[in-house]
């Protein structure tokens, strides 16, 4: 007894736990979601971290370990158990079950398969009932006796054949219904499919450009450092030894070595720094080289010296470090996490198409419901009522449109990527043309990413270098001794070197090693004066110091080298050095002029000043030279040179004069940026770069125009403090990060909406989606550019991401919508053309496939309401929205812009919609009605030819449908049977069909152009001339091979039936015409513009 009461006990305990458990794991949802919400918006916020500052020994206590022996292997073991891999989660993917199913049943897919459906519902009672009226007709037994007996009755046959019709009529049509879903979905998902594979391949694709040679190293370049990823290994202490260990088993307390040309494994923190420098262009967009320091520099952990971030290159020195974060903890990963977790909203053209479907479904699903039921009122039986359902549901959806739009997205992405536009996702395609904002990358995208000597002073004047991107006109005069003695410094002083077996390349071309503005230097020697390599040869180094003022390391690098004469008779050494202006000068009792050595006089410090404060304005990276030859009795030949006590002279030398460097904007970019400013659409900088450097650049690519002025140079001009400038009251504005960093939302929406020109600057990448997501409150349709993983979050956050495909980081072309194969701006320009082109296009070849819906939709109407024979049947609506009208309507793709469509403003997508009342009334209530009397006036004449005049059709349905009516006469007392009656009913059909045809023909002439007169466009889009020729080749095909009679219902038809249409066809086109002279010569908001212009 007391085991059943426990077992009953327990039963009901577990009874009472199952509620419980349901409630406990909707809970669970919940909490999963609101804690995933909160880790997103935590990953949005700058990286709060005081690993970079502690004392470093406080850092070896934390992350328990040792800087000597580094970590135990046992250790080491049970920190990757615990922390997992040091790799990047990969981004979640979609199966593919659910892209093809989405494309199975999205859209107007599920009115067809409910067509489908009811159609098939509809064959199995009629195949229940016509088996009981076979299993009760006297006449059906007696057939089957007689043909038994081998007696040829042919009015049984009749009998037989009207009882077969019923049976697969039905069946038939949802079979057709069915398979036109599943052919269209299919197609869909397999264009979808195609453009992934594109993507897929893109790894291994060589962009095919004129620069080829240069491309083509870059491209190596980056598919080497993809490579090294994922395959590095990195020098880890461990047990008291040096391993190579793989990156991925890397934990935290690592003790990580790392040299030039290394790939920083994970975030470390830097014990040990000797000459170290680090590329974080791909994380925080600085161009420059980076030095890393053991001491703290900032408190920003992005800002400061002592961390070097996973992923980024080492370019040159040595150093050892402390491993700080891995994988997904890393800098690179938080804000690869971030993209990944944003979720990517609906572009602009699926939010269209979406609106699209839903009207058209509504009228759909209204008109066939209605009358769906006037069919029961007036007496129809309910299987006779679903037909009409079926037929109006069918004449209604534009089955073949989505196919349509497919195929024109893909044409037009196809166009895009010979233009170097590699498209992911099709929509991204007119999303583009929609853009009325782009946040633009500075770094490689507005300029050539590489660091190119632009000014050069000295003899107390400024000199201009060539900065395009071949300085194929570059040209120097070298009879100036000062220029040639500051380009023989320049060439000497110099760490970079060329790489082996370049002779044939072009210089600008050629690959290197060393640092950014050394580079720079040594080309532009190349250019100016010669081989390189031979100055140097002359001039053999025999000693250099490379040292980093206290105060100005991270930027201001200085070099000094000591140097055999070039000259044969002088056997003197001579010094060589470079560095901060600053620095410089003030280590010169000197100066060059004109080839003569004079004493540095003030007036000489003041040009000097002057020149300095200019080429800084620029936003220049400036550099000062100096020399001095050590007196040869003092320095005689052998010398012993020591670089660490050092015995020889560093101040008292000759100036010779500054050269500055700067990355130059690319040279189409400014044509690029005004096409922007033409067409409506604001450009806004937004780079980590320095404030002054992203300033000069903007202007001189004009996304600051001269005539607009910043509250900085309003206050430059008055000469007052920033601080007293109404900011305001100016149109442009340079905004830092740090000023960001204190802003709220609504302050930094006022700036976005207030300002038409911007800068940001100094920008993190949680800053940089800030932006966007501002833009996008305000209003915009918002493009982003940018090739670094600094810029990710950006890329997926914003309407359209546009990554770089040359120097663009993995993490960047994941989260992009759209590729530059050439790392142009100028390229999104095109892009953006070819964008409202097609928006331009879909609105024409919508209006073109909507226009045949009437014509579709009315023989249904009539058929009810007038009780007429059925003038189309539903096979045949099929046979035109998806084979006559199909290639029509793809070809109006191909056709060209009505005017310059770059020089009207973007469009605003809650007012221009693609399909809007003005399309629909013009497409239904003008052109359709026409073309819906061309078909009934075809229909009556053919009906009329065969003694069934109008008036004796209407109120004749109940009859003419009548398998047992076969003396039905018609308006002359002939007689007609129910087969003969079929027959000629399916004539019509074809007919009508025909008639559509050739209406169509001018439809789709007038679609060329919503404004201008067809003269003006003209007749050169041969894929739509060829168009009308397929349309009428297949609707011909269609109506005289035999067979089709069986198939699709379609019978021959006397030539002259095909006439009575045309009148009609050129009826539509003379009206269309009018109907644009007139808007043409009406005001803008006219009457006829408000109603028909779509």
């Amino acid at each position: 007894m007391q085991a059943n009461d426990e077992s009953n006990a327990s039963s009901r305990i577990r009874a009472e736990q199952v509620p419980l458990v349901d409630k406990t794991s909707k809970k669970d949802a919940v909490v999963q979601y609101k804690r995933e919400k909160h880790q997103l918006e935590d990953l949005k916020q700058e990286m709060e971290t005081d690993m970079h500052q502690i004392p470093i020994n406080e850092l070896y206590s934390r992350l328990e370990t040792n800087p000597n022996t580094g970590l135990s292997s046992e250790e080491a073991k049970r920190r990757l158990v615990r922390d997992g891999p040091n790799a990047l989660s990969p981004p979640p993917q979609t199966p593919e079950w659910i892209k093809f199913a989405k494309n199975l049943f999205g859209g107007f897919a599920i009115l067809l398969w409910i067509g489908a459906l009811l159609c098939f519902l509809a064959y199995g009672v009629d195949y229940a009932m016509s088996e009981n009226a076979i299993k009760d007709n006297k006449e059906w037994r007696l057939f089957i006796a007689a043909w038994n007996l081998g007696i040829d009755d042919s009015a049984q046959w009749i009998t037989v054949a009207q009882l077969s019709f019923i049976i697969v009529e039905e069946l038939y049509l949802g079979v057709v219904l069915a398979a036109v879903v599943i052919i269209t979905g299919c197609f869909q998902y397999y264009q979808e499919a195609k453009s992934e594979k594109i993507m897929e391949s893109f790894k291994h694709m060589v962009p095919s450009l004129h620069n080829t040679v240069l491309y083509w190293s870059m491209y190596v370049i980056v598919v080497h450092m993809l490579h090294s990823l994922w395959n590095n290994f990195a020098k880890v202490w461990r047990d008291g030894k040096l391993h190579e260990v793989p990156t991925e088993e890397i934990v935290v307390g690592d003790i990580v070595e790392v040299k030039g040309g290394d790939r920083i494994p994970a975030d470390i923190r830097l014990i040990v720094s000797h000459g170290l420098k680090v590329d974080n262009s791909s994380l925080t967009g600085e161009s420059d080289p980076q030095s890393r320091v053991a001491e703290c520099t900032n408190k920003n952990p992005l800002e400061t010296a002592n961390i070097a971030f996973f992923s980024t290159n080492a370019m040159e020195g040595t150093g050892k470090g402390v491993v700080i974060y891995t994988g997904d903890r890393t800098v690179m990963g938080r804000i690869a996490h971030l993209a990944s977790g944003l979720e990517s909203g609906e572009t602009p053209i699926a939010k269209e198409l979406a609106h699209f479907i839903h009207l058209i479904t509504g009228v759909a699903v209204f008109l066939g419901i209605s009358f769906f039921i006037i069919s029961l009122a007036m007496g129809y039986h309910w299987l006779d009522a679903c037909v009409f359902l079926i037929g109006i549901i069918v004449a209604n959806v534009p089955e073949g449109l989505l196919a349509t739009v497919t195929v024109c997205l893909t044409l037009t992405a196809k166009r895009m990527a010979r233009k170097n536009c590699l498209v992911k996702h099709l929509e991204a395609v007119e999303t583009l043309g929609s853009t009325s904002t782009i946040c633009s990358d500075k770094t490689g995208t507005l300029t050539q990413n590489r660091m190119t000597v632009s000014h050069a002073w000295f003899d107390l004047n400024t000199m201009l270098a060539d900065t395009s991107e071949h300085q194929t006109q570059a040209k120097y005069d070298l009879s100036q001794p000062t220029f040639r003695a500051l380009l023989r410094v320049a060439g000497i002083c110099n760490r970079a070197e060329f790489k082996a077996n370049q002779d044939l390349v072009p210089v600008l071309k050629r690959e290197c090693t060393g640092d950014a503005s050394d580079i720079a230097l040594m080309k532009f020697v190349e250019l100016a004066e010669g081989d390189v390599s031979e100055l140097r040869d002359r001039n053999r180094k025999i000693c250099e110091i490379p040292f980093n003022s206290t105060n100005k390391f991270a930027v201001r690098p200085t070099l000094v080298s000591i140097h055999e004469s070039d000259t044969p008779d002088d056997r003197s050494y001579k010094l060589a050095m470079k560095g901060a202006p600053e620095r410089i000068i003030d280590r010169c009792t000197t100066i060059m002029i004109n080839g003569k050595e004079q004493p540095l006089t003030r007036d000489h410090r003041e040009a000097f000043d002057r020149a300095y404060l200019e080429l800084g304005c620029l936003g220049e990276r400036v550099l000062g030279f100096c020399d001095y030859t050590l007196p040869l009795e003092k320095y005689p030949p052998g010398f012993a040179f020591d670089t660490t006590e050092v015995n020889f002279p560093l101040s008292g030398l000759r100036f010779l004069g500054l050269m500055s460097m700067i990355d130059p904007p690319r040279a189409a970019v400014p044509d690029a940026v005004g096409k922007c400013r033409s067409a409506g659409i604001k450009v806004i900088m937004v780079t980590g770069d320095h404030p002054i450097t992203a300033k000069a650049v903007a202007k001189s690519v004009g996304i600051i125009s001269p005539e607009n002025e910043t509250p900085e140079d309003v206050a430059m001009r008055l000469n007052i403090p920033v601080e007293e400038v109404d900011g305001t009251q100016c149109k442009a504005c340079v905004v830092h990060g740090s000023q960001l960093r204190e802003m709220t939302k609504n302050e930094l929406d006022f700036i976005v909406g207030h300002y038409k020109e911007i800068v940001f600057a100094r920008t993190s990448p949680q800053q940089k989606l800030l932006i966007v997501e501002s833009c996008q409150r305000n209003g915009a349709i918002v493009a982003v550019t940018g090739d670094g993983v600094n810029d990710s979050p950006a890329l997926k956050q914003a309407d359209i991401g546009i990554a770089m495909g040359i120097a663009g980081s993995d993490v960047s072309k994941q989260a992009a919508d759209m590729i530059l194969l050439d790392d142009n701006f100028a390229s999104i320009v095109t892009g953006v053309e070819e964008g409202r082109l097609i928006f331009d296009n879909l609105k024409k070849s919508i209006a073109y496939t909507l226009t045949s819906n009437i014509p579709e939709i009315s023989p249904f109407l009539m058929f009810i309401l007038l009780n007429i024979p059925l003038p189309l049947g539903t096979v045949t609506i099929l046979c035109i929205d998806l084979g006559t009208d199909l290639w029509p309507a793809i070809s109006l793709a191909y056709e060209e812009s009505e005017g310059d469509i770059m020089k009207r403003p973007p469009r605003n997508p809650q007012k221009d919609k693609l399909v809007n009342e003005r399309l629909i009334s013009f497409s239904y209530g003008m052109i359709g009605m026409m073309q819906a009397s061309a078909g009934f006036f075809t229909y009556f004449v053919i009906m009329g030819d065969n003694g069934f005049l109008p008036l004796r059709l209407f109120g004749l349905r109940d009859q003419w449908d009548s398998r047992a009516v076969n003396d039905l006469e018609d308006s002359y007392g002939q007689q007609w049977t129910y087969s003969s009656r079929k027959v000629l009913e399916y004539t019509c059909h074809t007919a009508f069909f025909v008639s559509i045809v050739v209406v169509q023909w001018a439809d789709l002439i007038i679609s060329k152009t919503r404004r201008n007169s067809l003269i003006q466009q003209g007749m050169n889009n041969w894929t739509l001339n060829f168009g009308i020729l397929f349309e009428t080749v297949l609707a011909a095909f269609l109506a005289y091979c035999p067979g089709l009679d069986k198939g699709l219902r379609m019978y021959s038809l006397k030539l002259w039936w095909w006439f009575p249409a045309l009148p009609f066809s050129v009826l539509i086109f003379i009206f269309d015409e009018s109907r644009r002279a007139i808007l043409r010569r009406s005001k803008r908001g006219s009457f006829v513009e408000r109603e028909t212009y779509y």
